[in-house]
């Protein structure tokens, strides 16, 4: 038997749960899926309320949900990446710190339901209770208007992040393209910083990787490191087998 919760709320506060989903211009029906998807259990067990639910089978349900909203979105936009740069990839993006980062960014920490107790401990900016809201919301979103809202959703909280390679930093690119031009002896790489952009408190570097010569790659980032690592990932996704090969004829 599926469950048909009560909502927790009435009234005015019901119509905050309403005022969220419109301002994040998502379509919904069930509302009530909504409002379980930020009831805590502290708080149902404190309230002692018969037939509303916590978040908890929805959190569980928001997991898989992820992994295939993510699995999915990295295997299509990175053709160049292995099953191993996607696993490392999509759990940087799905763990716990990523999660209730983009929770709280989209202030969903004020909007859960908590006990008391809880309360008082400082509940609402605990990481993992951000990062379970998160997915309890995209277990509700899967149920009410399936995966297509589920996408809509991503596209405005982890997609955005994926494609600003917020999350690249545990993906060595510098040392995958040095092994892939070593492997098939193609020569020696160099580095450049190409510019600088920005005043000295928020510094953007423009880093330049060259193959005998030629510029195969570029990228920007705020330390030189990170715009080398960005150069170096250009570089993977632009030089495919064929286009290697051209560099054996030079």
């Amino acid at each position: 038997m599926s469950e048909s919760p009560q909502l927790p709320v009435q009234g005015s506060e019901r119509k905050v749960f309403q005022t969220l989903l419109k301002e994040l211009n998502l379509p919904y029906g069930n509302d009530a899926l909504f409002i379980q998807a930020f009831t805590h259990s502290s708080y149902v067990n404190e309230h002692r309320m018969n037939d509303v639910y916590d978040n908890e089978r929805l959190e569980f349900l928001g997991d898989a949900v992820l992994e295939i909203a993510v699995s999915e979105y990295l295997y299509l936009q990175f053709p160049e990446m292995s099953e191993g740069e996607m696993t490392k990839l999509r759990a940087a993006v799905v763990c716990e710190p990523s999660l209730a980062e983009m929770a709280e960014e989209l202030g969903f920490g004020s909007y859960v339901l908590l006990g008391k107790g809880e309360e008082m401990t400082g509940g609402r900016d605990r990481p993992a209770l951000l990062a379970d809201v998160f997915e309890s919301f995209v277990g509700a979103l899967y149920l009410d208007g399936g995966l297509a809202s589920v996408y809509a959703f991503m596209k405005m909280s982890a997609y955005k992040r994926i494609d600003r390679g917020e999350f690249t930093h545990l993906l060595d690119f510098k040392t995958q393209l040095q092994e892939s031009v070593q492997r098939d002896g193609l020569g020696s790489l160099s580095y450049a910083i190409a510019d600088q952009k920005g005043p000295a408190h928020s510094r953007e570097f423009v880093s330049e990787v060259s193959l005998k010569g030629e510029v195969v790659g570029t990228g920007t980032g705020r330390s030189k490191k990170e715009a080398e690592q960005a150069a170096a990932q250009d570089a993977l996704a632009k030089l495919g087998m064929n286009d290697w090969r051209s560099f054996e004829q030079k």
